[in-house]
């Protein structure tokens, strides 16, 4: 290994905060990381991290050199790709997170012609529905939906979804059709329990730009949203949901949508990936391609 090399180890490392976890991300043996970590120790005179049985940390002199690590990584990978063909092919493992709804009726079946134009690119598709930490995880990129946590990723923003607010022909057949938001008083919902949150979300409007929120009653919650969905199918409720999500349903008469004048505000959509001074080529490449995908989806963003 080059000097380089122990540079990367040692930023992985420091980012997974464990030996272990950067040595399964980097596909290597543990005890190869210890070695280089050594050696890069050893040709700084300096000690890099703290070791305990559970995790390391970043000694003084180790925090110094991260950030200057990185950079010198991220400029020898720049000056490698200035010297290779850029008409060349891409190549090696991409580890991305997406919603699960995102993932199944967007992605994945637009995927045979992205790996088709890029046969030498490995994908690895996440779609778990949580909000994962990438740089414990090893994941280049995630999509994100809902408004941004603060972090230290970079997150670039696509636009935003539209919400509607729709339910089953039978639920209304029974129930009848809200025409405003005073008439929820005399309907059940569906809530839907986001995956990090143990509370429903409300159910909500955007009323000359300003958002409410009103308590409708419930019998049935879920928090997966193919489960939501079914749930409105089945005639238990009224539901929101992005409408790229039940187009289909509503084009062929299983859901109905319904208030339009009292819709929850658009969510916005971002990519989000650590922070780097220069994105891979397969990285950058992937992110343009999801970019296009989703456009036709999106709103514009604010």
């Amino acid at each position: 290994m080059d000097r380089i090399d122990h540079l990367g180890i040692f930023v992985r490392i420091a980012d997974c905060g464990s030996f272990t976890q950067a040595a399964e991300q980097l596909n290597l043996p543990r005890a190869t990381l210890s070695v280089a970590l050594q050696q890069l120790e050893t040709r700084l005179g300096a000690r890099l991290l703290h070791r305990t049985t559970r995790r390391v940390s970043l000694t003084q002199d180790g925090q110094a050199l991260l950030e200057r690590a990185r950079t010198l990584i991220a400029d020898m990978a720049e000056l490698e790709r200035q010297f290779r063909p850029s008409a060349g092919s891409l190549s090696g493992r991409l580890r991305v997170d997406l919603p699960s709804r995102i993932a199944r009726r967007l992605v994945a079946p637009a995927l045979p012609a992205f790996l088709a134009e890029h046969p030498a690119l490995q994908l690895d598709l996440g779609s778990s529905d949580r909000t994962i930490d990438l740089v414990q995880e090893g994941v280049d990129c995630a999509l994100r939906v809902g408004t941004l946590a603060p972090s230290s990723l970079v997150a670039r923003p696509l636009g935003q979804l539209a919400l509607i607010n729709c339910a089953s022909p039978d639920y209304l057949a029974r129930h009848g059709t809200p025409a405003q938001p005073q008439d929820l008083d005399h309907h059940w919902a569906v809530d839907y329990v986001p995956p990090a949150s143990n509370r429903p979300a409300p159910w909500e409007w955007l009323a000359q730009g300003k958002t409410s929120t009103r308590t409708v009653p419930c019998r049935v919650s879920a928090n997966n949203a193919e489960t939501y969905i079914a749930c409105a199918l089945a005639g238990l409720g009224l539901i929101q949901i992005p409408a790229y999500d039940v187009a289909h349903l509503i084009a062929d008469g299983r859901l109905v949508a319904v208030m339009p004048d009292a819709q929850p505000a658009p969510m916005p959509v971002h990519l989000v990936y650590p922070h780097r001074r220069h994105l891979s080529r397969r990285l950058q490449t992937f992110v343009h391609w999801m970019e296009a995908l989703l456009h036709p989806h999106l709103l514009s963003p604010m």
